[in-house]
């Protein structure tokens, strides 16, 4: 039988909808109470493919997540109190693939419960009844010198890299994606190329009104926000000298044009950059370093009126080393830092700050939601990790971040607050991250809770509309069935 966790997402869903909110204790009650007995009834992981008898060649597959997050204390400009926010996405995909061409569709609801007028409600947390793929993929072998290779055309989310490009997120509640031609090429010495020409998709409604009543309104594509980019990953670059280690290459371009129905900054940007990474093993060091530095123009902001370009000049670096013990909870410890510059005189005509356009923080800088004070733009942080996974079906982390503004004058973007004399200093404050994951029923039912804390520093407290709240305090549940 299908799970009855499922059903109980399904259930409690419709109940929000109809009879208003309930509680964090109420929602946890439920799940809780739910779950034990779904693991009991069930042995093996439900998947409707089989229980509908689908061909091979027909894929059917889908997601349902609750997610309850709560927060203490502000740390957005004029912000006061405490907030919550109860979500739900829901996924369900299905592909055609008889070969050598592939059809593939998939829907996603993401709806918000329990916010406020003080919320930060955007198109990140709600996108109500939409399609987020549908495309066509040709897959073939040997063609120009790749083993394997596929193009894919249509509306489709993306995954290149390390993901700080392009990334099917995973803690937003609404997943991004696509439209244009992505091309996948796999070499027999484990090399790959990625070759995108996209245009992203606008999630619609925008405006609060709606979101807040979870209106569906049709996604659209933003035809004059056009991205080309080529991105080479070279497999064991060093042999025996030090095994698994990946080098990458990439750039990317993004040019922009106001439309009717969509005004931009009008960017036009250049970006190379490189990455060198190896994954962690028990018993040996891992390593991912990446840089990015960007060029070309864009206005300071998207009114129709500002018709002044500015020069753009700006960059990133990540860098992570770590090691993970020969033991049987594999614990792993690291040291980070992240980098993305800011810009150092708003007023000079330059542009300088590595603002972030596509690609996720989470994995990064922490616990996103109504949370996430860390965004990769004007942020300089080290820090590190501790992560352990005991077995296959518990893993957890704790992070850390000494956050720092990378210029004091430039905002502090995901907070809005900035204050352009600089007076402020830089220091934002210390962040600390954890998470942990456990499968209820294994590859079928997983539990997620999280916490983090910002312990403000100079400039949380004293910049310009700073909120008066104490340091920030944050926490979530979640479930998610997956069928």
């Amino acid at each position: 039988m299908f799970s009855r966790f499922a059903v109980g997402i399904l259930n409690l869903e419709m109940s929000m909808i109809g009879y208003g909110s309930i509680g964090a204790l109420g929602l946890a009650a439920i799940l809780l109470q739910t779950a034990p007995e779904a693991c009991a009834q069930e042995k093996e992981a439900w998947r409707l493919e089989d229980a509908l008898g689908a061909p091979e060649w027909l894929s059917i597959e889908g997601r349902l997540r609750a997610r309850y997050e709560s927060l203490g204390g502000q740390f957005r400009a004029g912000g006061t109190g405490g907030d919550q926010i109860l979500v739900f996405r829901n996924l369900a995909r299905i592909e055609a693939d008889p070969g050598p061409l592939a059809f593939g569709v998939e829907i996603q609801d993401s709806r918000a419960y329990l916010d406020d007028a003080g919320t930060p409600l955007s198109t990140s947390s709600v996108n109500a009844l939409d399609i987020l793929q549908a495309y066509v993929r040709w897959d073939a072998d040997n063609v120009l010198g790749a083993q394997s290779s596929s193009l894919k055309l249509g509306r489709q989310t993306l995954d290149i890299g390390s993901r700080r490009i392009f990334e099917r997120v995973d803690m937003a509640n609404v997943i991004f994606s696509y439209t244009g031609a992505y091309w996948r090429a796999a070499y027999a010495d484990g090399d790959e190329l990625h070759v995108v020409a996209i245009v992203p998709t606008g999630r619609l409604p925008a405006d609060r009104p709606a979101l807040d009543d979870n209106e569906p309104s049709g996604d659209e594509e933003q035809w004059g926000r056009q991205v080309l980019g080529a991105h080479y990953r070279a497999a064991d670059v060093l042999g025996d000298t030090y095994p698994g280690l990946w080098a990458e290459g990439f750039v990317y371009t993004l040019d922009e044009r106001d439309t009717d129905a969509v005004p931009t900054p009008n960017r036009d940007y250049l970006q190379p950059g490189f990455r060198l990474y190896r994954a962690p093993q028990a018993g040996q060091t891992d390593l991912d370093i990446e840089a990015a530095w960007r060029s070309g123009s864009r206005r300071a902001t998207s009114a129709p009126t500002d018709e002044r370009d500015l020069e753009v000049d700006a960059q990133m670096l990540f860098a992570q080393a770590g090691y993970t013990l020969d033991h049987p909870w594999r614990p792993r410890f690291a040291l980070d830092y992240y980098y993305s510059s800011g810009d150092s005189d708003p007023s000079d005509g330059r542009y300088e700050q590595f603002e972030r356009l596509f690609g996720a923080r989470r994995g990064d800088l922490g616990n996103t939601g109504i949370h996430g004070p860390l965004t990769t733009a004007n942020i300089n942080a080290p820090g590190g990790r501790i992560e352990a996974r005991p077995n296959d079906r518990l893993d957890f982390r704790v992070a850390y971040k000494a956050a720092f503004l990378a210029e004091p004058r430039d905002a502090w973007i995901d907070a809005r607050l900035q204050d352009a004399t600089g007076s402020s200093g830089r220091f934002i404050g210390h962040t600390v991250d954890a998470r942990m994951r456990y499968w209820l029923l294994p590859n079928s039912l997983q539990m997620e809770v999280g916490a983090s804390a910002l312990i403000k520093g100079r400039f949380a407290r004293e910049a310009p509309n700073a909120p008066p709240d104490d340091d920030t305090l944050f926490g979530y549940i979640e479930f998610t069935q997956s069928f």
